[in-house]
């Protein structure tokens, strides 16, 4: 993506909600860069052995984005944040399938940088952790939202705030609030 400018993100975006189909097909190949290493970065805290490959998750994602019915997006950020939720919904989808062809087995885990336990790379259950983002987000959106943009999309402060419409400071203070009720609801159980 280093020979775009940010920019042409959203007036691509902009011309695909206006219908333009060659505009989405621009897109893809402007976008599909920074997908695949959110993707690849999110798959290396994976457990070892993961059987999607960051390439089937793009594609994948890819797929269910453009099947979205939102397709107006004031900017890039906003797209990318719709990217860590769809993101998310795959994994979690394929962890499920996983887990039921297992019937049953062992819990798929993920390496996430939640201080769990002390340890800052702990194993976390994908489907417990899904559990508790969807309880987290009944009691507040917006830090369930941050959570998923951070850990799912790769999105930084700066790029989160602009997404929400608040400062950094308060996006900071809802990520540390929000690992912090993660990180207990994970521990005992009490995400399900």
């Amino acid at each position: 993506m280093a020979s775009e400018l940010p920019g042409d993100v959203t007036q691509l975006l902009a011309r695909w909600s206006g219908g333009d189909r060659a505009a989405l097909d621009t897109l893809m190949g402007v976008v599909y860069g920074e997908l695949r290493q959110i993707a690849g970065g999110y798959l290396n805290r994976e457990r070892s052995g993961h059987t999607l490959q960051p390439t089937a998750l793009v594609h994948e994602a890819w797929l269910r984005l453009v099947k979205q019915d939102q397709k107006s997006f004031e900017h890039r950020k906003q797209f990318f944040g719709l990217a860590a939720q769809v993101m998310r919904r795959v994994l979690v989808d394929h962890a499920r399938a996983a887990k039921a062809g297992k019937r049953g087995g062992d819990d798929l885990k993920t390496g996430l940088d939640l201080d769990i336990a002390g340890d800052d790379t702990a194993l976390v259950d994908l489907l417990a952790l899904d559990q508790a983002l969807d309880h987290l987000a009944k009691s507040n959106e917006r830090q369930a939202r941050v959570i998923e943009m951070r850990y799912f999309g790769g999105l930084n402060l700066d790029e989160m705030a602009d997404v929400l419409g608040v400062s950094p400071a308060t996006i900071s203070r809802d990520q540390r609030i929000a690992e912090a009720w993660l990180n207990h609801a994970l521990a005992d159980g009490s995400a399900s």
